[in-house]
């Protein structure tokens, strides 16, 4: 029986040679390498060995709420944000515009439409991402078109139709667990 830790190994293995192999593409084909091996770790456990003994049974009305399938998964659109072509000055204006930027995501995370956000290490220009609770790219597009950096031109939007865990859609209630501010 492979277990789960040799499981991960292989899959890490497999993985970091198509990196090493794919080296010379974009910092976008990389995110979305590293993505995929994100999605498929959190993916793996549950086809590579049986829930230990004690583990919490399946919870249907939970699965519901997340909007899983059987197999516990769900269809979001990943949005790469990368700088535009018409970046804010700083100063006043682009305080204003950042502070709508997190409003914003504020507004679309208590209305159970942006799963996860964050910045991105900014590498060719990439700086930012954004996970929607949707499997319509219209209505990631109209989401995002809410946003202060892309109606200010700060950053574009590149987007990408995403299948992972339903439980991402549990992550902004616990986040609000964990802030200590």
């Amino acid at each position: 029986m492979v277990t789960r830790r040799t499981a991960r190994i292989a899959l890490l293995v497999c993985l970091c040679q198509h990196v090493d192999y794919c080296s010379r593409e974009t910092a976008m084909s990389r995110i979305s390498i590293a993505l995929l091996a994100a999605a498929a770790l959190l993916h793996l456990p549950a086809h590579a060995q049986q829930a230990p003994p004690g583990a919490p049974a399946y919870d249907a009305a939970l699965a519901q709420s997340l909007g899983a399938s059987e197999q516990g998964m769900r269809p979001y659109v990943l949005v790469l944000l990368k700088t535009g072509s018409k970046p804010v000055p700083k100063g006043a204006d682009r305080d204003r515009m950042f502070a709508g930027h997190f409003a914003n995501m504020a507004r679309l995370a208590k209305e159970k439409k942006l799963v996860i956000a964050g910045p991105l290490d900014g590498v060719d220009g990439v700086r930012g991402m954004f996970v929607f609770a949707t499997d319509s790219l219209d209505e990631a597009r109209a989401l995002v078109a809410t946003d202060p950096v892309i109606v200010q031109g700060e950053m574009v939007a590149a987007y990408h139709k995403f299948f992972s865990t339903a439980a991402l859609m549990a992550v902004n209630d616990i986040h609000h667990r964990i802030v200590k501010k």
